[in-house]
């Protein structure tokens, strides 16, 4: 039979019609939402009797459904197929409302129950309560995008913390796109199927996106989600202000980020001379994160000049610690993307040129970038060339690094002859146990460095500098006490070698013997002739003896 028009179908008129002539009917989670459409499509109210299949399915779902989360979630699942009917008789609203209010009261027993264990009169150990979230969260993933974006709004009208949201959107988005990878490797690029998956993945991205927590420097949403949600939204070709999103999202928190979570791969499929890696993106979300510095001023005017200072002059200062991550991050990301051998030198030039000077306390980690990009590239122009060695701050570069750089042949001759000079201050400095003047003299005046023009190459505020300056201070010390003690050893070895030397020549021994016969042989006419021997001073009159004495015994 063809019963297309009823809720539910042929299953659902048989046990209506089953409920009409008395035969006893069970009401379970997966039939009482078509039970509900049917009856009132069927009119089966209570007009024509009493107790009717109507009124029957209100009261388990009053009794059953609504007060539990998971029951809701199952009955609101079986309502995507018996629209508009379930829409008509306020069935899929009742029950979204009744998952954000019990989501609501479920949390706030959570927050009592540890506020009481928390509370020093109530000792309970080994008791820690469990986060409704987890478990309900999980069964969401069975609902249509449509629904899914409804209850997630209902939960966050009523104040679902967002840590929460942010955990049932990654275990949503996880299980929605698990199913929508292409495995067949014989499905072309381009053809109807890719096409369909494509678009799917488009519309539950851009779906997820518009759902995520407000935007902070402290959001709950993971890095790796964010970047995983990039890296689809690049795939699947969504919306340009869905990807300028999860770009400043993942900027407002790059601190947080590792190298896997900022190699985004291109979208350049069959483009043989792409890249492998989209750095267009890496520059925005850099320049994101630099800019940030300016919007923390502006917060942070009304802040107590005390306290500024008490907090600037710890090493841990937040500002800095992530700025040093962040060069940290960029310097590891500039060396993995240097082996592309198809990116451009333009590109690798301006994301190297992006963090302001104080931003790098020891630049080792951009000089080995570039002198893998300059390996894997060498057929580059020299302008490019020296314009890339340029980002390199030689003042800045380990006693191994400047070994390295001056023997480097890939580098431009005017980079290798500066950080010969700098070596050469560098240790002359050390031996003359000074090294004030290397950092405050005229020297940086001699070899002015790069004006980073990236974005946050501003003006060095005088806290940021003053701490750069004490780190910078005590790393010489260090590095001069160990070159004067390196000084000491290269002075001992020196005199013990060249005794060594003395000591092993041959002509010297054979000088030796001579003189020492030599020597035997005057003492012995000394003593013939009563003068004194060799050692002692002669008076006038014992020269005088031995000259006419010489004689005589020569003629």
């Amino acid at each position: 039979m063809n019963l297309s028009l009823i809720p539910g179908g042929p299953e659902a008129f048989e046990l209506a019609a089953k409920f009409c002539y008395g035969i006893n009917i069970e009401i379970t989670l997966s039939n009482v939402a078509m039970l509900r459409c049917a009856a009132h499509f069927l009119e089966m109210t209570e007009e024509f009797v009493q107790k009717n299949l109507e009124a029957r399915t209100e009261a388990y779902l009053k009794d059953t459904v609504l007060p539990n989360i998971s029951n809701s979630i199952s009955v609101l699942h079986h309502c995507e197929c018996l629209s508009p009917v379930s829409e008509e008789i306020n069935l899929v609203n009742r029950l979204i409302n009744a998952i954000a209010n019990n989501a609501c009261k479920e949390q706030l027993a959570s927050g009592l129950l540890k506020l009481d264990h928390n509370f020093p009169m109530k000792t309970m150990p080994n008791i820690e309560p469990e986060t409704p979230s987890d478990w309900w969260g999980k069964s969401l993933s069975v609902l249509n995008l449509e629904f899914f974006q409804r209850v997630l709004t209902a939960v966050k009208s009523k104040g679902l913390k967002q840590d929460m949201i942010s955990k049932i959107l990654i275990n949503y988005t996880h299980n929605s796109l698990q199913g929508l990878v292409i495995r067949d490797p014989h499905i072309v690029r381009g053809s109807l199927l890719d096409m369909e998956l494509q678009k799917k993945q488009r519309v539950i991205v851009e779906a997820m996106v518009s759902l995520l927590p407000t935007q902070s420097r402290r959001s709950s949403v993971p890095m790796a989600f964010l970047s995983s949600l990039l890296k689809t939204t690049i795939a699947s070709s969504a919306s340009t202000s869905c990807r300028s999103d999860l770009e400043r999202r993942i900027g407002l928190q790059l601190d947080q980020a590792i190298l896997e979570d900022i190699l985004i791969p291109a979208n350049s499929y069959g483009n043989n001379h792409g890249t492998m890696y989209d750095t267009e993106s890496i520059l925005r979300i850099f320049s994101i994160f630099l800019n940030l510095d300016d919007d923390d001023d502006e917060d942070n005017r009304m802040r107590d000049e005390s306290k500024m200072a008490y907090d600037f002059d710890s090493p841990g200062s937040p500002k800095q610690s992530s700025i040093l991550k962040v060069s940290k991050l960029l310097d590891t990301y500039l060396a993995e993307i240097a082996l592309d051998t198809n990116l451009l030198p333009s590109k690798f030039i301006a994301l190297a040129e992006l963090l302001p000077d104080h931003a790098r306390i020891i630049s080792d980690g951009l000089y080995r970038a570039v002198d893998i990009f300059l390996k894997v590239h060498p057929n580059i122009k020299d302008s490019e060339r020296y314009r890339l060695c340029k980002t390199i701050d030689c003042q800045k570069l380990s006693q191994e690094a400047c070994s390295h750089a001056a023997q480097n042949e890939r580098l431009p001759v005017q980079m290798a002859v500066q950080v010969l000079y700098f070596e050469q201050i560098r240790l002359r400095n050390a031996m003359n146990g000074g090294h004030n003047q290397f950092f405050f003299g005229t020297i940086n005046s001699q070899f002015p460095q790069r004006s980073s023009s990236g974005a946050g190459s501003g003006a060095i505020s005088p806290r940021d500098n003053y701490a750069s300056v004490r780190r910078e201070n005590r790393e010489l010390k260090l590095e001069v006490a160990r070159m004067r003690m390196r000084l000491t050893d290269l002075e001992k070895d020196h005199v013990s070698m060249k005794q060594e030397l003395v000591r092993s020549h041959p002509a010297n021994k054979i000088f030796k013997s001579f003189t020492k016969k030599l020597s035997k042989q005057l003492n012995s006419l000394f003593r013939i002739n009563n003068l004194k021997p060799i050692g002692s001073k002669p008076n006038a009159e014992s020269r005088f003896l031995f000259q006419r004495r010489r004689r005589h015994s020569i003629s």
